[in-house]
């Protein structure tokens, strides 16, 4: 198979979808790589550690998607590249479709194969390919939050950990799955006061258990976060739904009551975003925007920001599933790999990932009634 990998295009998106460690794993596999030239180098990748790994380099986009058989991505594809869509191309990235109706329609009428890496799914109900990219997320949060604090950069003028003698900021972190417990463990280990919440009283004891009593884990429900929300110095938004959009947990009212030069991190704007104070995507170069008095920072590829660490952790995670789809095909790789199958979002023009359909309108279509 021919893997083409195009340089990404996303505002300050640095991440490439495949290291020179992957393409020697395709080439040793009996695989072509194909790269658009310089789209390493945001992750610290030159053309020649490319070569030195037996990938060819091309130097426009459009002929490495017109001769890829599958062509790997980190984010979503942007409107000026829809015009590469065609039947019989296989995609593999993050796709995030839920708020995307544009992209959801290009796809299932050009009928892409789409393979969303945030579906992919295993019996245990967790996101392989997710993963990584939420751990660097939720890490991010809390050291962007502090820096939002800064007085110079809008903020309240709060040290994260306070110091001896001076109260620490407050954090609320909304959602305790991978996201939130990095967020949380971030905060805690700056010195902050954490208050971390689920809905899951599984999840809360498990992280009342892992954070050792440092963290307040309490139930989410509107009450609970109103009384924890007013006089918040920082709150993260880390709500998942996988595929779906995610459900607007924390309203204008509670965001109103936070302190005067508070920050709201929502790291979930990539799937339509948790609070609802926040109505716009920001990008790395206009990350922030004040409302009620309150910054809010709302860019939907956090991890874009630290590329290199971004970069190796994902191809950790998705080079042993492209491999599958590139020796197999990817008819035959989701037919053997139900986890896999979960991540096929389009199939021959059909919308096949429920949570999508529901959330476009859209009719769904079993994947399984297709192949």
């Amino acid at each position: 198979m021919i893997i083409g990998i195009p340089k990404e295009i996303k505002d300050n998106e640095n991440r490439v979808a495949i290291t020179p460690a992957a393409v020697q794993a395709f080439r040793e596999a009996g695989h072509q790589v194909l790269i658009e030239t310089t789209a390493g180098s945001g992750s610290g990748f030159s053309d020649d550690d490319y070569k030195t790994s037996g990938a060819q380099i091309l130097t426009n986009a459009g002929d490495v998607w017109s001769q890829a058989d599958m062509v790997m991505k980190v984010k979503e594809p942007q409107p000026e590249e829809y015009r590469f869509f065609r039947s019989g191309l296989t995609l593999f990235t993050y796709l995030h479709l839920a708020p995307e109706p544009e992209l959801t329609k290009a796809l299932m009428d050009t009928g892409v194969t789409a393979i969303a890496y945030e579906t992919v799914q295993l019996p245990d109900r967790s996101l392989p390919l997710l993963m990584p990219m939420s751990e660097v997320a939720g890490r991010m949060s809390i050291q962007i939050g502090a820096h939002f604090l800064e007085k110079s950069h809008g903020g309240r003028g709060i040290l994260l950990g306070g110091v001896p003698g001076v109260p620490a900021a407050r954090v609320v972190v909304v959602g305790g799955g991978i996201v939130g417990t990095n967020a949380a463990r971030m905060a805690v280990g700056l010195g902050a006061d954490v208050t971390v919440f689920d809905s899951s009283p599984a999840r809360l004891r498990y992280l009342d258990e892992y954070f050792g009593g440092r963290v307040r884990t309490m139930m989410s429900n509107s009450y609970n976060l109103t009384q924890q929300i007013v006089g918040a110095d920082l709150l993260v938004g880390c709500v998942l739904i996988p595929g779906a959009r995610a459900p607007k947990i924390v309203s204008d009212e509670m965001v109103k009551q936070m302190n005067p030069g508070a920050v709201v991190v929502d790291v979930a704007i990539d799937q339509g975003g948790s609070i609802a104070s926040i109505d716009r995507i920001t990008t790395h170069s206009d990350p922030v925007f004040e409302k009620y008095g309150i910054v809010h920072y709302s860019v939907a590829n956090m991890p874009g920001a630290v590329p290199r660490t971004s970069t190796l952790a994902l191809l950790n995670a998705t080079t042993p599933y492209a491999l599958r789809i590139a020796s197999q095909g990817p008819t035959a790789a989701v037919k053997a790999d139900p986890a896999l199958a979960k991540g096929v979002n389009v199939y021959a023009g059909k919308l096949t990932y429920e949570a999508v359909a529901t959330a476009l309108g859209i009719p769904y279509t079993p994947l399984e009634s297709l192949i």
